[in-house]
């Protein structure tokens, strides 16, 4: 017991280091690794810094100050069989003479999920699985959405009152949550590939969606429009060596920056066909979405099913407007067990106000 104990200690260190690569490893995953001796005291740490650089248990491996033969390695992720941008891991354990392996889940990546266990295994290494895999799954929701469904991970994130509202009914929303959360919001456009917003919003609103911390990355910013109602001169179309991507209906050879790229989609009942959208930017290398758009666009990834996380910011307000918008715009119900259903994750407050993440029960 006190062992295990211990391996999940270890084990949120990995986690937390491997947070560090947010923003910079994707499409890979988030992986950071320790290495340590029979009595727990850790000789090196390593996490995966970049997409095409070295993976976490080699940057560990390579942080070393001592010969590590007979020491043990502890990794969220099982260590790669195969080889891709670089070398197999599970080699370079193997050859360093790690006895003991200690890992959070298992690789859905078709080309390793267990070979790289299995090849540690032949090599005499002990090795031990399933040690906080639940938070190790959710570090890599993205990634598993990826590997299993060929599908981007799509988030919704929402900033309403204590009533549900997103604005009022003259469509005024700023701003509802307060500084603090708006730095918070920074993070999470730092940690997904791209966002996704509505001709509407981007009209009513006129935002930039940059990534505002520091050391942060602009992600990809993609509007649906399906009329090409927005104007060329909006912020979201601002060149800042980020790819923009407007879905449409049909390009109608509207005058927009160059390096701003249409994409012309099918439409079912006058609306984008959204799955097909969807697609179509998974082709294009967009890995996760999080999208910051209004009520209607909302409910459609909801009703879809295409929306696999809700990350609410809910200020201490009431706005108690009867026209008010909703986070979710959809049609009349008329019982509760129509209700799309959330597992709550989390709930975090800042200084006001309170952040409550969910997934969706499909």
């Amino acid at each position: 017991m006190m062992q295990q104990k211990a391996y999940e200690k270890l084990m949120r260190q990995c986690i937390i280091l491997a947070k560090k690569g947010e923003g910079r490893v994707s499409p890979n995953p988030l992986v950071g690794s320790i290495i340590f001796d029979d009595d727990f005291r850790i000789i090196s740490k390593g996490y995966h810094q970049k997409y095409g650089e070295n993976h976490a248990e080699r940057n560990a491996i390579l942080n070393a100050k001592e010969n590590l033969a007979g020491k043990n390695l502890i990794v969220n992720l099982e260590p790669c069989s195969h080889f891709g941008k670089t070398p197999p891991c599970a080699d370079l354990i193997i050859k360093t003479g790690i006895k003991k392996v200690i890992v959070g889940m298992i690789d859905p990546n078709p080309k390793v999920a267990g070979n790289g266990i299995k090849k540690l295994k032949n090599a005499g290494i002990e090795v031990i699985t399933g040690v906080l895999e639940n938070e190790c799954r959710l570090l890599n929701e993205i990634f598993i959405k990826n590997q299993e469904k060929n599908l981007p991970f799509i988030a919704i994130k929402t900033a309403c009152t204590l009533d549900g509202k997103i604005a009022t009914s003259t469509g005024s929303s700023k701003w509802i949550t307060d500084e603090y959360s708006r730095k918070e919001v920074q993070k999470l456009r730092n940690r997904y590939d791209s966002i996704l917003t509505s001709s509407n919003t981007v009209i009513n609103d006129n935002p930039a969606m940059t990534c505002r911390l520091k050391s942060g990355r602009n992600p990809v910013r993609i509007v649906l429009d399906t009329n090409l109602k927005t104007a060329a001169d909006s912020k979201i179309y601002n060149d800042d060596g980020t790819k923009v991507i407007i879905l449409t209906k049909k390009n109608k050879n509207k005058k927009y920056p160059k390096y701003v790229e249409i994409i012309e989609c099918p439409v079912i009942n006058k609306h984008i066909d959204i799955n097909w959208a969807v697609k179509k930017l998974y082709e294009r290398g967009i890995y996760s979405i999080m999208t910051e758009a209004g009520g209607t666009l909302n409910n459609v990834f909801i009703q879809t099913g295409l929306a696999d996380k809700l990350i609410q910011f809910t200020a201490p307000k009431i706005l108690a407007d009867k026209a008010g918008i909703n986070i979710a715009e959809g049609e009349t119900r008329n019982e509760i067990s129509q209700c799309n259903n959330l597992t709550i994750l989390s709930t975090k407050r800042l200084k006001n106000d309170i952040i409550i993440t969910g997934t969706f029960l499909h």
